[in-house]
C-alpha cells in the first residue's frame, strides 16, 4: 500500500515539475536586453575611441561589437524557435 501510495505522489511530482520550472520568456528577454545595454556602451565606446584616433582600442570594440551582435541575434532565433 505504501509503495502504491508513493508511486502515485512520485508520478504527480514528475508532472507538476515541469509547469512549475517553465518561467516563460523571461529571462530570455532580461538577457536580450542586457545584451542591446552592452551594445550600446560599445558603440559608445567605439565613437570615442575613433574620436581620439586611439585605434588599436577602436578595433578591440568592434569585436566586442561583433561579438555581442552575434549573441544578440542568437537570442533572438531561440526566442523565435520557441515561440513555434
Amino acid at each position: 500500500m505504501k509503495r502504491a501510495i508513493a508511486g502515485i505522489l512520485l508520478l504527480a511530482g514528475m508532472s507538476v515539475a515541469p509547469a512549475l520550472a517553465w518561467d516563460g520568456d523571461r529571462d530570455l528577454s532580461r538577457d536580450m536586453r542586457h545584451d542591446q545595454a552592452k551594445i550600446a556602451h560599445d558603440r559608445r565606446e567605439l565613437r570615442r575611441d575613433l574620436y581620439y584616433g586611439n585605434h588599436a582600442a577602436a578595433r578591440h570594440q568592434r569585436r566586442e561589437l561583433r561579438r555581442e551582435y552575434r549573441d544578440l541575434n542568437r537570442d533572438r532565433r531561440e526566442l523565435d524557435w520557441d515561440r513555434r
